[in-house]
């Protein structure tokens, strides 16, 4: 499985916004930026104030308390964000209606501001900015006649546009900040599910590999440790005999188990030997020999892509051994064709299929179908694989949009047919 890694955008949580819990303390204090933005305010207003000589009073102790105390409410703007836009508002609003240059101080607004919006208190930011221009509106151009400073003319309403304008443009670059950040969560979790859904379908294919794979082995190792036991008196060779395939079947199992776990554990290495296919149904009929089963292969063995092949050869493998564990029969067919199309019916001899089967691969193009048979009859309740063998027939057949069905036969026995359909890009690809 690979690991999947989800990136950060360039202007998601800061650091000092984790979330409580995470390094067990909660958000931590924004020290730092709340110094630098104090420093800022301080030295911005006195450079302000020169500017506007004989038009403000000029700052005093009052006015640098002022300042100092909206800036040092943008230590809570993590904790507490909607107290802070509204106190650094009041406060902006009492250093402009005593009468103070203009300035900096609209930068403690804009960073509340905008804490506010991206933490989701959309309502108390725009509350608080439109209180910020309604009292600048009022102080203008009526309280102005009894506020310092003495003899200060009404404000334009053009000067009233202009700070409506870097209001509305505060508020608008933070709601496009929470936008960005939103989008930017949904992307992870859309991530996180993907990633989820990539393991659980890895992890699946894992359990149907090792099924595959244990479930034929076992089957033979049973047959013949049963074999075994019972002639270890009267026939020693013929027992032997079942030790030798003992020993041969389990060692493939473990070959194979180990080419699994060996996926498992270097996910980006190629494996060391190739995946079995059809081209190894000789060794699957020799196998279901020694545990007693004969097996009669009919058609050509095709050329098919990787992934096809293996599904088609496990296919072929858990039904022989759900012949093996569950049918009284020791006889077997497996029948490989080719269809290609809707009026193609599979090849001869094939008259008594399933009902609603077809042959092809139901859309009308060409298929690889694959028919197992036993004559029967059943050897208990869960003849044909009532367990995970058959559902994981289904689920291979289904990942390569093909169908399995399996069932009686309508002249005895049991019949397991897929239907796997050839498409053009997996024909190119088993003929490379």
């Amino acid at each position: 499985m690979e690991e999947q890694h989800v990136r950060r955008p360039p202007w998601g949580p800061p650091p000092w916004a984790r979330a409580r819990g995470e390094e067990g303390a909660g958000p931590r204090w924004p020290w730092r930026s709340t110094l630098l933005i104090t420093v800022f305010v301080l030295v911005g207003s006195h450079f302000a104030a020169g500017q506007q000589e004989g038009g403000r009073t000029a700052p005093d102790v009052f006015a640098r308390v002022l300042l100092v105390l909206a800036c040092g409410q943008l230590l809570w703007r993590v904790r507490r964000p909607v107290p802070v836009v509204f106190g650094t508002t009041a406060t902006t609003a009492v250093y402009l209606g005593a009468g103070y240059p203009y300035g900096p101080v609209f930068v403690t607004v804009a960073v509340a501001c905008f804490g506010a919006v991206v933490a989701g208190h959309r309502r108390a930011a725009w509350t608080a900015v439109g209180m910020l221009w309604a009292a600048h509106v009022l102080v203008g151009h009526w309280l102005y006649r009894w506020l310092p400073p003495s003899g200060d003319p009404a404000a334009s309403w053009g000067q009233e546009g202009v700070i409506a304008a870097w209001v509305a443009a505060i508020v608008a670059f933070a709601e496009l900040v929470r936008v960005r950040r939103e989008q930017w969560a949904r992307e992870r979790a859309e991530q996180a599910q993907a990633a989820r859904r990539r393991a659980d379908e890895e992890r699946l294919r894992i359990a149907r590999e090792l099924h595959d794979v244990l479930a034929h082995s076992i089957s033979v190792i049973n047959v013949q440790a049963g074999m075994g036991l019972a002639l270890l008196d009267s026939d020693p060779e013929q027992a032997r005999a079942a030790l030798t395939t003992i020993k041969s079947a389990s060692k493939e199992a473990l070959g194979e188990v180990r080419q699994v776990l060996g996926t498992l554990r270097a996910p980006g290495d190629a494996p060391r030997t190739p995946a079995p296919g059809l081209d190894r149904l000789p060794e699957l009929v020799e196998q279901a020999a020694s545990a007693g089963l004969t097996v009669r292969v009919e058609g050509e063995t095709p050329r098919l892509p990787p992934g096809m092949d293996l599904a088609a050869f496990r296919i072929v493998q858990e039904a022989l051994t759900n012949v093996v564990r569950h049918s009284g029969s020791r006889h077997a067919r497996v029948r490989l064709d080719r269809t290609d199309g809707p009026g193609d019916t599979g090849g001869p001899g094939d008259t008594d299929r399933l009902a609603g089967s077809a042959g092809s691969d139901g859309r009308g193009g060409p298929a690889l179908r694959l028919r197992i048979d036993d004559d029967g009859p059943a050897t208990g309740a869960d003849a044909g694989g009532g367990g995970n063998g058959l559902a994981g027939m289904r689920e291979r057949a289904a990942a390569l949009g093909g169908t399995i069905e399996a069932g009686p036969r309508p002249g005895g026995g049991f019949r397991v047919l897929a239907v796997l359909p050839l498409t053009a890009t997996a024909d190119e690809e088993a003929d490379r």
